[in-house]
């Protein structure tokens, strides 16, 4: 079974009243929710280490919980890495290189059980291809819960560039909300946080002047973003 989703058109045409997608401060507080949901749990593993260093009842475990410490905060800085670029500005920077890109998703998906394939030449991205291959890099991985392989590409043209994430491996699917996300379409029922960054990519590909297509069939996931050729930088 195959579900191909078409950025051109967001919203149903059905004729049915759907819900307006978020903005401004709506927006806003939806990407912050997720930043946060994301950052909790290193930064409580943080906290339980040295909780463990202050009780004098458990000094035995203290090699433990200095391992836990570096370990949780390591995570934590791989993310707020990973998300000044897919999610913010990145202070003043207007382009990245691939081989940081590589390093930002490496950071924020490493210990899982799927395995990332980097097919991207070496290079420079302007900062709306960087965000683009990021989030879609992300997602790639994401769907893939029961491990297997995510590949990742970029293939440079005339016309544009084209960003491609395929998603080998036994179970490999995208939660209802992901879909309507990268559709570019509300969140009719389900979990905002499993909506907001496959929304998150539809935006920042459709406002960049490209489209966003996505694949799902036995299997397999397929995610390919199609964007204007990027500057020489």
């Amino acid at each position: 079974m195959s579900l191909l989703t078409d950025s051109a058109r967001p919203n149903s045409s059905n004729g049915a009243a759907t819900k307006s997608l978020p903005d401004g401060v709506d927006l806003a507080a939806l990407v912050s929710a997720k930043l946060c949901h994301d950052f909790i749990s290193p930064a409580g593993a943080v906290m339980s280490g040295l909780d463990l260093l202050d009780d004098p009842t458990a000094q035995d475990m203290r090699d433990d919980a200095l391992g836990l410490i570096r370990q949780s905060a390591r995570k934590m800085v791989s993310l707020v890495n990973f998300a000044r670029v897919a999610f913010g500005a990145s202070s003043s920077a207007e382009s990245f290189s691939t081989a940081n890109l590589h390093s930002l998703l490496s950071g924020v998906t490493e210990g899982g059980r799927a395995q990332l394939d980097w097919r991207v030449p070496e290079g420079q991205l302007p900062k709306p291809h960087a965000r683009a291959l990021l989030n879609l890099g992300y997602l790639t991985v994401g769907a893939l819960p029961m491990g297997g392989t995510a590949v990742i590409s970029v293939q440079e043209s005339d016309i544009g560039t084209t960003i491609v994430g395929m998603a080998e491996g036994n179970r490999a699917r995208l939660k209802s909300e992901a879909v309507a996300g990268l559709r570019g379409q509300p969140l009719e029922e389900g979990l905002h946080g499993q909506w907001i960054q496959p929304y998150w990519l539809w935006l920042s590909v459709n406002e960049a002047g490209g489209r966003l297509d996505t694949s799902v069939e036995e299997g397999r996931v397929s995610l390919l973003a199609r964007l204007p050729k990027a500057p020489r930088i």
